[in-house]
């Protein structure tokens, strides 16, 4: 038994005596400080936040991470536990850099900031205060094309369980942009029966890189139109007048549209062509390459497309009107490829005093000129038709080949019959229909008419309606499937802007028709140009050698 002191024993005491010391509270922090508002409320069942220019602080999970000055300087949040209203988004934007608050992706966080409506984007901006309380996880919500809005599910993180068609890829070298689509390539409504505009912009998604980078070091992939994505996971910002997305995870790609290096074989014993060249000028800086480098690059692309297409005569568009020297410098490329003599030149009677004209080139070994080359001076073309009438040089049937360039929908007049009517088929309409009626009364006493060229507007325009009725028949329509049949992509719409139609009694020697699609489904990153395009893109091939595509078509004539 152990013996305790005095001293010990009046301390004990002492101490049991006195009252227990409390113990030391933990501070209060932001984390405690419950929000004062649901990111529904803050986003309404409308277009509109109801809550714009008021100060909130609302909690939510962060599901994308943009925080840096190169990004968004900004990222995504979203409540984990949403309201039963399908119509209010559970998603935000907060305009804070990571100077304010560095975030992750799974972190819990509290945000004070000011409800903006940025150029129809729901925001908070300013953001005053970012507190990271903990973690968290929001799953991705399953998205449908063509959806039912967009709008509730803004800002929200979405997955897309459905193949995506790429659609467009205008902007992907410039701002890492691409758009899909659901139920296959989007289709100009002018272009052919049963396309819903609307639906085609419902039907539509932009994929966006995350960034505010022009000219990105780092690019998204290098798709062709027509090409599928999967598994795309992101969240629905907005701008620039749009919904995209900013994904979170790669994409897969899958090539669906693989390159011909040749156009499908045409059936006859001739062969026709016609191809938009994109401003072939030997003139440096004025609508072609802006530098020798550029020219040398330009000429490479069109000479393989030339060279692929090996046509017996090929209809050109935007050629320098420069007499015959532009004309002559893409022959000679072209025969330096494929042997001396191979194409000759026609040269155009009356090109008229636009900066570019048409041409013709054709096979002096193939065909033979019957009469000189004639063209229309009608005041009605700014670019005047080239006409000329060839026989296979074994004799036999001839034919007529009309080179037109019809009026451009671009550079609008604000009044008059040729202002923009509204009705898809941009400006200047009244004149493509005025040029439509001169080619038919142009072509009524020709032999064997083919009338064929860049003719400015799509299949069920009024030009085209108006050449139908006067008795020619669009080849394309009849021998390219539908989905095959477009020449031109505009802003991510395919359409056919390159015709060939022929008259009656031709058109039962017309055996075949393809459109080579060289250029329309290829991302303009990958053309001539040097001032944006990384130089390990380039190729010296056929593909992006224009902005419009080829047309081929075969005519087997009778004779020996």
């Amino acid at each position: 038994m152990h013996v305790l002191s005095r001293a010990f024993l009046v301390a004990f005491v002492v101490a049991a005596a006195l009252p227990a010391t409390p113990a030391l509270a933990t501070p209060a922090t932001a984390c405690d400080t419950p929000p004062s508002r649901r990111i529904a409320e803050v986003q309404g069942d409308g277009d509109a936040s109801p809550l714009a220019g008021q100060t909130v602080t609302v909690e939510g999970v962060v599901t994308g991470d943009f925080q840096r000055g190169d990004q968004l300087s900004g990222f995504f949040f979203q409540d984990s536990k949403p309201d039963a209203d399908p119509k209010t988004s559970e998603g935000l934007f907060a305009y804070a850099r990571d100077t304010l608050k560095d975030v992750a992706v799974g972190d819990r966080v509290l945000v004070t900031g000011k409800v903006t409506e940025y150029n129809g984007w729901t925001e908070l901006s300013p953001v005053t205060a970012v507190d990271v309380c903990g973690t968290g996880s929001v799953a991705a919500q399953p998205y449908k094309l063509p959806g039912d809005g967009r709008e509730p599910v803004e800002n929200m993180l979405l997955t897309f369980p459905q193949p995506l068609t790429v659609s467009e890829h205008y902007n992907l070298g410039r701002y890492g942009e691409v758009t899909v689509s659901s139920g296959g390539r989007l289709f100009q409504p002018t272009d052919r029966p049963g396309v819903d505009a609307a639906l085609n912009a419902r039907r539509s998604l932009l994929i966006d890189d995350g960034s505010s980078r022009e000219n990105p070091a780092t690019l998204p992939p290098i798709v062709r139109t027509g090409d599928l994505a999967v598994g795309i996971t992101g969240v629905l910002g907005y701008g620039f007048g749009t919904y995209r997305l900013q994904p979170t995870k790669p994409i897969n790609y899958h090539n669906t549209n693989p390159r011909l290096p040749r156009p499908f074989p045409v059936v006859g014993n001739v062969k026709v062509a016609s191809f938009n060249t994109l401003n072939w000028f030997t003139t440096l800086g004025s609508r072609g390459a802006t530098n020798a480098e550029e020219q040398k690059r330009q000429l490479a692309k069109l000479v393989a497309a030339l060279k692929g297409l090996n046509a017996d005569a090929v209809a050109l568009m935007e050629v320098e009107n420069n007499g015959q020297t532009a004309l002559q410098a893409l022959v000679d490329a072209v025969n330096a490829e494929v042997g001396a003599g191979t194409y000759a030149a026609l040269q155009h009677p009356y090109p008229g005093t636009d900066a570019i004209q048409v041409a013709l080139i054709y096979k002096p070994a193939k065909l033979t000129p019957v009469g000189a080359p004639q063209a229309s001076q009608d005041a009605v073309f700014s670019r005047p038709p080239l006409i000329q009438t060839f026989r296979r040089t074994a004799g036999g049937q001839s034919f007529t080949m009309v080179v037109n360039h019809l009026k451009s929908k671009g550079t609008c007049p604000s009044s008059g019959p040729d202002a923009n009517q509204g009705d898809g088929q941009s400006c200047w309409n009244a004149t493509r229909v005025k040029q439509a009626e001169t080619l038919l009364a142009l072509v009524k006493d020709l032999p064997n008419p083919v009338v064929l060229g860049d003719l400015n507007a799509y299949g069920e325009e009024d030009p085209i309606h108006t050449l139908e009725a006067g008795g020619l028949t669009s080849v394309t329509k009849k021998f390219v499937p539908a989905p095959l049949r477009y020449s031109y992509l505009f802003d991510g719409l395919a359409g056919e802007l390159d015709h060939a139609l022929v008259g009656r009694q031709l058109l039962k020697r017309v055996t075949s028709a393809t459109i080579w699609h060289i250029n329309s489904d290829e991302p303009r990153i990958l053309d001539y140009n040097t001032e944006y395009n990384p130089p390990s893109l380039y190729k010296p091939d056929a593909f992006r050698s224009s902005d419009h595509d080829p047309l081929v078509l075969g005519l087997t004539l009778p004779g020996r």
